[in-house]
């Protein structure tokens, strides 16, 4: 025995160092590529880049731009082109846009349409205003808020109903006394969250009917309806499916017959893939990778009300002019005037000067300027689309590609035509250090999948808030998993839970919880946004070293003890009771090897799969899930096995001490498997 006792520390010498800094290196390498691995596929909010931004195809030399004369407003159409070409073409040369698409409408009139770069690279295909098609992803959501609000203007739909009164086939399981209502649908205050694994299909046949998809997949309920805005695809896909419901009638049906031939949209369908000849018009989808463009596949999502729509820049603005002259264009009428003020008009803010949203319209809030709308993502393509009602303006952008040219392209648009008014500056107010340490924290964007594996992207949606220098605050991004990829933002004080931004007329402001600062709205965006706080635990870096530790102790079981174990059977010293103790470093190394193979199999399998989630969850990564359920079971033995080695003194201090170690990183792991939804089949 004291022999064994002698060899226990030479083994820990030799094996210990290098394997802490190679688990070290290697687990937070492999989990982040777990975290980027799974990526958002339909998501018409902004992020922060996972990969390199994408730039255009070259383009035609750009026109000399004559200055604006003291906010000339929008009338000169020439000037106006000129302002256009230099814009979109300095981004797409820059951001690795190969087409893009610009409409704009002005007092019931198109005003401008033009095509820039190319749909199609191999055929040098270039895109055709009124002729090309993109999709336009989250700006299906409009579209849908309008059919149900036809609905409403005939008394068949109640706004503020429960909607588990219209449905038959299944119904939402609500926790809270609130009710689930279209109102709250419309305005994503209906308290669920994003899904994102199994939206869409690998081909059309294989998509499921929207009512089947929902009643499988609607994600739950974990917010009391009404009182937070969370942004969800499903949300407005169950809209589309209480239109189908009500109307008796399919939904793409419906939207063709009640939206799109009274507004002329010969060239627009909720159709996957659009039909002949239309089809032959899709721009192609791309993604710019290791220095060249990549043609994406054609996505067949299960959520068609919320994302599946193609247009063309020309049919949107017939759309865009029909909600700017009150529910008419040309001869045709899609809404009485209430229904679309009640449309257009705020439902639901967290402050009177943030941004808020209508229903399905949201604000941007710019140069003291209300503008309403929608983004749309999706892969391989971008979209916009902007009404200033008080200015009868409409502006719609598209590109093929995943790109933030809407927004740049709205702020020049701004700055230029309707610049910010010189406004008094805002007397700040003073907080001491004790008041602004109540705001610091961690926050992380409340649209992410919560009941899914898909949480492991939620460490890409934090920010860090903390105290500055001068009584403000300072917001800016993990600088692990956003090495300079977002400014930080200096929040000046003015209210006591109101901020606003150093660098722009925008502000932040903070929500409570239980007497603690738990949220932050619209702290990046000029859009409607919240943030929760999370808690310590939750932070990156505590995560990370969980996993770390975990992943450290599970390599200790299945390769320090084996090693030493042979080393000394080979040297004659083994353990006398050997064969009593044997069994029970058996489980603690295929514990040990188990855990270890899933920490290393998932974060690869879902790196390997990436976007590819949107179709469902690959086989490898269910056999991998089976791993922890298995541990699980084992870690149970091995606590048993502890409490005896202790109880009968087993082995030296130090293997005693080895093996407790190993128990407890297993215990530990279940609650962070729990924590990241891993434990079980959660997808």
């Amino acid at each position: 025995m004291k022999q064994e006792q002698a060899q226990e520390p030479t083994l820990n010498k030799l094996f210990v160092p290098w394997m802490r800094r190679l688990t070290i290196g290697l687990f937070g390498f492999i989990l982040f590529l777990s975290l980027s691995g799974v990526v958002s596929f339909a998501q018409d909010t902004p992020q922060f880049p996972l990969s390199n931004p994408q730039q255009g195809q070259p383009t035609e030399g750009q026109k000399t731009v004559p200055s604006a004369r003291s906010a000339p407003g929008l009338s000169n159409p020439q000037e106006f082109e000129a302002f256009v070409d230099k814009v979109v073409n300095e981004e797409i040369s820059t951001s690795h846009v190969p087409g893009a698409v610009i409409s704009v409408v002005k007092d019931g009139k198109l005003f401008f349409a033009k095509g820039y770069g190319y749909a199609n690279l191999d055929q040098k295909i270039p895109v055709v205003a009124d002729k090309t098609l993109f999709r336009v992803a989250s700006l299906s959501k409009l579209l849908t808020a309008t059919a149900a609000m036809q609905l409403y203007e005939r008394l068949k739909l109640d706004l503020n109903a429960d909607v588990n009164n219209y449905l038959t086939d299944f119904k939402l399981e609500n926790p809270y006394p609130s009710p689930v209502t279209p109102a709250r649908l419309m305005t994503h205050t209906d308290g669920t969250t994003q899904r994102l694994i199994g939206i869409a299909a690998k081909e059309a046949a294989k998509m499921k009917p929207l009512g089947e998809y929902l009643s499988r997949y609607m994600p739950p309920i974990v917010w009391q309806p009404g009182e937070l805005y969370s942004y969800s695809n499903h949300s407005i896909a169950l809209l589309g499916y209480l239109v189908e419901k009500i109307s008796g009638a399919s939904f793409i049906e419906y939207i063709n017959k009640n939206i799109f031939q009274p507004l002329n949209m010969r060239r627009s369908t909720f159709l996957q893939p659009p039909p002949a000849p239309l089809t032959n018009d899709l721009a192609v989808g791309y993604q710019y990778q290791n220095g060249k463009y990549q043609a994406v596949p054609y996505l067949y999502l299960n959520i068609a009300p919320a994302a599946a729509m193609s247009t063309t820049a020309t049919d949107m603005a017939n759309f865009m002019i029909a909600h700017l002259l009150q529910g008419r264009y040309e001869n045709s009428r899609i809404l009485e005037p209430d229904t679309v003020r009640l449309m257009h008009q705020t439902h639901f803010s967290e402050h009177p000067k943030l941004p808020g949203t209508g229903y399905s319209f949201r604000e941007r809030l710019e140069n003291n300027i209300r503008m309403i709308g929608h983004l749309g993502s999706l892969r391989g393509y971008s979209s916009s689309l902007s009404l200033m009602p008080n200015r009868n303006i409409g502006i719609f952008i598209a590109t093929n590609s995943y790109s933030g040219i809407h927004g740049t392209f709205l702020t020049k648009f701004l700055d230029r035509y309707f610049p910010a008014p010189n406004n008094e500056p805002i007397k700040p107010l003073s907080l001491n250090n004790s008041q602004l340490e109540r705001f610091t924290g961690t926050y992380r964007d409340m649209e992410y999948p919560r009941h899914t594996l898909a949480k492991l992207t939620s460490p890409f949606k934090h920010i860090i808030i903390n105290k500055g220098n001068n009584g403000d605050l300072v917001i800016n991004t993990p600088s692990l998993l956003f090495p300079g990829s977002v400014p930080k933002i200096q929040l000046i004080p003015v209210e006591p839970m109101l901020f606003k931004r150093a660098d722009s007329d925008a502000f932040t402001s903070f929500g409570e919880e239980n007497g603690r600062i738990a949220f932050a709205f619209n702290p990046l965006w000029p859009k409607i946004g919240a943030y929760e706080r999370v808690y310590w635990y939750e932070t990156v870096w505590v995560q990370l070293g969980i996993a770390a530790f975990c992943a450290i102790v599970f390599l200790s079981a299945c390769i320090v003890w084996p090693i030493g174990y042979i080393f000394n059977f080979i040297r004659g010293q083994a353990s006398l009771n050997r064969q009593k103790n044997t069994f029970a470093w058996v489980i603690a190394g295929v514990l040990g090897t188990l855990n270890l193979v899933f920490l290393i199999g998932l974060p690869l399998s879902l790196w390997l799969t990436g976007w590819k989630l949107a179709y469902g969850v690959p086989t490898i990564v269910l056999a991998l899930l089976c791993l922890p359920l298995i541990t699980s079971i084992l870690s149970l033995v091995l606590l048993v096995f502890t409490i005896l080695v202790w109880k009968n003194n087993y082995w030296s201090w130090m293997t005693r001490t080895h093996y407790s170690l190993i128990t407890l990183a297993a215990l530990i792991f279940i609650p962070f498997l729990a924590y990241w939804n891993l434990l079980g089949f959660q997808i």
